[in-house]
């Protein structure tokens, strides 16, 4: 089978980091990016799986980055989880119409993400 493909986007090193390093301890070929400028040139590039990206970051935030990637043909259909600081909320009609798959508070556990990811890609495999 052909590794799985992540994109984890934050502008908080550290977490780029734990994130990535259980994705590749578990299989994954992760691309990282501090900004969502970055992170959709990269999305656009190599067609991740699945894209992981903090919701406040500077240049363009996690639901900007998301918008443009519904807006493009060939990254449409890739399923995002949104982090976000505790207790901030995503209204859900924009949750919904952005097909965001899942969000995660911070702080969250490398583990809980990568569940959430497993779970995330065995539902677009039973589609």
């Amino acid at each position: 089978m052909a590794e799985r493909k992540a994109l984890v986007v934050d502008d908080e090193f550290h977490i780029v980091q734990v994130v990535a390093i259980k994705l590749r301890n578990n299989g994954f070929e992760v691309f990282t990016a501090d900004n969502g400028s970055d992170a959709y040139r990269l999305a656009c590039e190599h067609r991740p799986d699945v894209i992981v990206t903090d919701y406040q970051m500077p240049a363009m935030t996690g639901i900007e980055l998301t918008e443009k990637l519904r807006q493009n043909s060939a990254t449409v259909d890739i399923p995002v989880l949104l982090l976000t600081a505790r207790g901030f909320a995503i209204d859900p009609q924009q949750k919904e119409s952005l097909r965001v798959a899942a969000c995660l508070s911070k702080p969250f556990s490398p583990r809980e993400v990568l569940h959430c990811i497993e779970q995330v890609l065995a539902q677009r495999a039973a589609v």
